[in-house]
């Protein structure tokens, strides 16, 4: 992984290198404020119902019994809201808080895969550093020095704020669109005899998904598509001469077209 005028270049085990636009303090505290205030319309909602329901409560014969219930429910749910919000979103919207949404920011692993709720629960715990002394002083603080932007929270966790690239996976695009319309000016080739689709993994699935859907924009797409298809060849113990390096791009599109159709089948 390397670092890049505000770019993250990341180098999968296949020698493909992917970069991610890394987000500023601009567009972080932009999300933050979004999120601040769903945070706290939330809050004001829970204590309102809350102190309704204590204002009942205190009428009945088992009054104190009952708001001491309430009061303890109170800090209960307003703790897990003000925690549970950031990591719930991320892991059920893959690194994304609705503010990360809606400014186009998500969170993923500095090596480019996607957060698994440690990451999500360790950089959202320091968070409480993050805020210190107020009004996320140390946080600030952290990204100006660190080169990618990352708060006291994301280096705790391995983690890193990049844009948004795409909001629809190639899988999505599948089931609308036809792979010869998909696939570019490159048709899905034929793959290779006895090409064990089932075998990858599902990283290599998303090498491949990740070069079919950003190959328009590599000046060197031609280079990589062979090396690409070479690497998952190798590894897969496929002999060199079944494999059509000139034809690689379509090889790879066949591929992930085979996995595609297995997979809604």
């Amino acid at each position: 992984m390397t670092n890049s005028n505000d770019i993250l270049k990341i180098d999968t085990p296949e020698n493909v290198t992917f970069d991610y636009d890394v987000a500023g303090i601009g567009s972080r505290f932009l999300a933050a404020l979004v999120d601040t205030f769903l945070i706290g319309l939330g809050q004001v909602i829970v204590f309102s119902t809350l102190f309704l329901l204590l204002n009942d409560a205190l009428d009945s014969a088992l009054g104190s019994i009952a708001s001491s219930w309430i009061v303890a429910s109170l800090g209960l749910v307003s703790f897990l809201l003000l925690w549970g919000y950031y990591i719930g979103f991320e892991l059920f919207w893959n690194g994304q808080s609705p503010g990360k949404r809606w400014i186009g920011l998500r969170v993923i692993r500095v090596d480019g895969t996607p957060i698994t709720l440690t990451e999500s629960v360790i950089r959202n715990l320091v968070r409480l550093i993050d805020l210190l002394p107020m009004a996320y002083g140390v946080g600030v603080v952290t990204m100006f020095i660190n080169s990618n932007s990352r708060r006291v929270g994301d280096l705790a966790a391995g983690t890193v704020v990049v844009y948004d690239r795409r909001e629809t996976g190639l899988g999505d695009l599948l089931t609308t669109v036809n792979p010869v319309v998909w696939a570019g000016t490159v048709s899905p080739a034929e793959l290779p005899e006895g090409f064990p689709v089932e075998k990858l993994t599902r990283h290599e699935v998303d090498v491949i998904e990740e070069f079919l859907l950003r190959r328009d924009d590599l000046s060197n797409r031609r280079e990589l598509s062979r090396h690409l298809l070479e690497a998952l060849a190798g590894r897969l113990g496929l002999p060199r001469e079944t494999i059509d390096l000139d034809q690689a791009e379509g090889v790879l599109a066949a591929i992930y077209t085979r996995i595609h159709a297995r997979n809604v089948e």
